[in-house]
C-alpha cells in the first residue's frame, strides 16, 4: 500500500488582479454610507450585574499580534475555496463570485424593508422575476419567497394543505413520512398539528406503494416525500404515488433539498407534486451554514395558490405593489425578506446559466456521483444497489468487520485534507456513509478524494487501530467523544 496521498492545493499568485476594486473616499466608486449609532451605556442597558471591567489573566497584546492571531485562525479552517465538502444532501457547493457581485450592486444591497414601494421598484422586479423562473423549473404554478429556509418552508407548506383541506370541510389528522425522508419533516408536520406516520421503504429504497395503499385513508392529509430520497434514489413510481394520494383526497408534499439532481430535467409539477419548498441555498449556489442565511421558497399548483402567505406581488400597470388583499392567505410566515440577498444570488445564478446551463448542472452532478459510487463500491459496500442520483450512499459493513466504523473513517479522512462526508445518516443505512459530490468538482478533485478513501480502507485492513486514533494531522487530536457529550466546557476558561 501507499504511504498516503498528498493533497496539494496551489495558493493564488500575490500579483493576480482583484476581482473587486473598492474605491478609497474622494474617488470614483462605491462607499457605504456613514453610521450614525448613538453611544449607549453598556452598564445601563445591560445591568450593572452583566458587565466587568476585566478579565482576569486576560493577555495584553499589540494590534499586529491580534491580527496575526485572527489570521494564524482563519488558515486552519476549511472551507469550499480550499476543496470538497463531500456533505451528502447537503449541496457545498462552490458559489460563483458573480453572483456576489450582483447582491452588492447599490440598489440590492442596501433597500430598507419600510422603504415605500415606488423606491423598491427594482428589488420587487428581482423577486418578480425570480418567482417566474422557480415556476418553470419546477412546473409549478405559483410561489411565495417568504420563507426563510428549507424547514420554514415546509411548515409553510403544510399550513397550505391545512388550509386547503379545512376550506373543503375536510380537516384530517395525519401525515404519512417516508423512512428516507429528510429528518426535519416529521417535526415540521408534528409542529404544524399533525399526526406523524412512517411509511416503510421496500428493498430498492423506495416508497413502498403497496404499504401506501393500505396506510392512505380518510385522515390523512399528505404525504411528505424526498425526490430523489435521503439514499439518493430517484422515486421512480412518485406519479403513482401521487395517484394514490389524490384517489383518497389527499395532497402530495415534496422536499425539494435534493433538487440539484432534477433542475432542468425533471419537473415535480409534472409528476403530480401539489407542493414543495425548495433550498435556493442549496440547489441555486448561495452560501449557507453556520446559521445562515438561507432561503426555503414554496412552489404549488393552482388549489393552493389563494392560501399562500400575504402580501404577495401584484402587478399594476407599469409598477409593482404588494398585495394584502388576500382573504385565504395563511398569513404571514415572515415579516420582512432580511435574505434578500440569497434572492439576488439565486436569480444570478439561475440567469448566468440559462436553462441549457442549469440543466449541464444537474447532469454533471449525477455523473460526479455515480464515478464516485463506481471507484469506491469495491472498497465500501453500497448500501441500496439503485442509480445514484446527486449522492450515493454507503455502510461501513466491510470495515465493522475488521474493527472500524464509518466514524473512524471519517476522522482519518481529515488527514487527507478533506471535509468528512456525512455520517450515520440516512438512518435506515446503518453505519452510513453519504457522500454528495455536486457538480462544481473536477474529475481530479474527486479522484483525490476517492483515492483518499480507498487509502484508508487499506489502513484498516493494514492497521484498523491507526485508524480508530485519527484524526492524527490536526490541531487536536482524537477527543473524548461521550466525555465532550455529557460535560462540555463552554468557557474560553474554566
Amino acid at each position: 500500500m501507499s504511504e498516503g496521498i498528498k493533497k496539494v492545493r496551489q495558493q493564488p499568485s500575490q500579483n493576480e488582479d482583484l476581482l473587486f476594486e473598492i474605491s478609497s473616499p474622494g474617488k470614483a466608486g462605491y462607499q457605504l454610507p456613514p453610521l450614525d449609532v448613538p453611544s449607549v451605556d453598556p452598564r445601563a442597558a445591560l445591568g450593572a450585574g452583566n458587565t466587568r471591567d476585566a478579565i482576569d489573566d486576560f493577555p495584553e497584546v499589540s494590534e499586529v499580534d491580534v491580527i496575526r492571531h485572527f489570521t494564524r485562525l482563519s488558515t486552519w479552517n476549511y472551507a469550499i475555496d480550499l476543496g470538497l465538502y463531500p456533505l451528502g444532501s447537503c449541496t457545498m457547493k462552490y458559489n460563483p463570485r458573480i453572483n456576489e457581485a450582483a447582491a452588492r450592486v447599490e440598489g440590492m444591497a442596501w433597500p430598507h424593508p419600510y422603504q415605500p414601494d415606488s423606491l423598491s421598484q427594482g428589488a420587487m422586479e428581482v423577486m418578480a422575476e425570480l418567482e417566474r423562473c422557480l415556476n418553470a423549473i419546477t412546473g409549478m404554478d405559483a410561489v411565495t419567497l417568504q420563507p426563510a429556509a428549507g424547514a420554514h418552508g415546509e411548515f409553510a407548506g403544510i399550513l397550505l394543505i391545512r388550509a386547503y383541506l379545512e376550506s373543503k370541510g375536510n380537516p384530517r389528522k395525519k401525515i404519512l413520512i417516508p423512512d428516507s425522508a429528510h429528518g426535519t419533516n416529521p417535526a415540521t408536520a408534528h409542529m404544524a398539528g399533525y399526526q406523524v406516520e412512517n411509511i416503510a421503504s421496500n428493498s430498492r429504497g423506495m416508497v413502498d406503494t403497496e404499504i401506501l395503499m393500505k396506510a392512505v385513508d380518510d385522515d390523512v392529509a399528505a404525504l411528505m416525500v424526498t425526490n430523489p430520497n435521503t439514499l439518493g434514489v430517484f422515486e421512480e413510481h412518485i406519479a403513482d404515488v401521487a395517484k394514490i394520494l389524490h384517489d383518497k383526497g389527499a395532497l402530495l408534499y415534496m422536499d425539494g433539498a435534493n433538487m440539484n439532481a432534477l433542475v432542468g430535467v425533471s419537473r415535480p409539477g409534472d409528476f403530480g407534486v401539489d407542493v414543495m419548498h425548495l433550498n435556493l441555498h442549496k440547489t441555486f449556489s448561495t452560501p449557507h451554514g453556520g446559521g445562515g442565511p438561507g432561503s426555503g421558497p414554496v412552489a404549488v399548483k393552482k388549489i393552493l395558490e389563494p392560501f399562500l402567505p400575504a402580501p404577495r406581488l401584484k402587478r399594476v400597470g407599469d409598477k409593482w405593489e404588494w398585495n394584502y388583499n388576500l382573504p385565504d392567505a395563511v398569513g404571514r410566515v415572515r415579516a420582512f425578506y432580511g435574505n434578500f440577498g440569497v434572492l439576488v444570488r439565486a436569480l444570478a445564478y439561475i440567469m448566468a446559466h440559462g436553462g441549457d446551463g442549469l440543466k449541464r448542472a444537474t447532469l454533471d452532478a449525477v455523473l460526479n456521483a455515480n464515478y464516485l459510487r463506481k471507484r469506491l463500491e469495491k472498497h465500501y459496500q453500497i448500501a441500496y444497489n439503485e442509480p445514484s442520483m446527486h449522492e450515493c450512499v454507503f455502510s461501513d459493513d466491510i470495515q465493522k468487520k475488521l474493527g472500524a466504523d464509518t466514524g473512524n473513517i471519517a476522522k482519518r479522512l481529515i488527514d487527507y485534507g478533506f471535509h468528512p462526508y456525512t455520517v450515520s445518516f440516512p438512518l435506515i443505512v446503518h453505519g452510513a456513509l453519504m457522500i454528495e459530490p455536486t457538480e462544481t468538482e473536477s474529475k481530479r478533485e474527486l479522484d483525490l478524494f476517492a483515492d483518499a478513501l480507498i487509502s484508508i480502507a487499506e489502513e484498516i485492513e493494514e492497521n484498523v487501530e491507526f485508524v480508530k486514533q485519527s484524526p492524527h494531522s490536526t490541531r487536536t487530536s482524537k477527543v473524548d467523544e461521550v466525555g465532550a457529550a455529557r460535560k462540555p466546557v463552554v468557557r474560553w476558561k474554566r
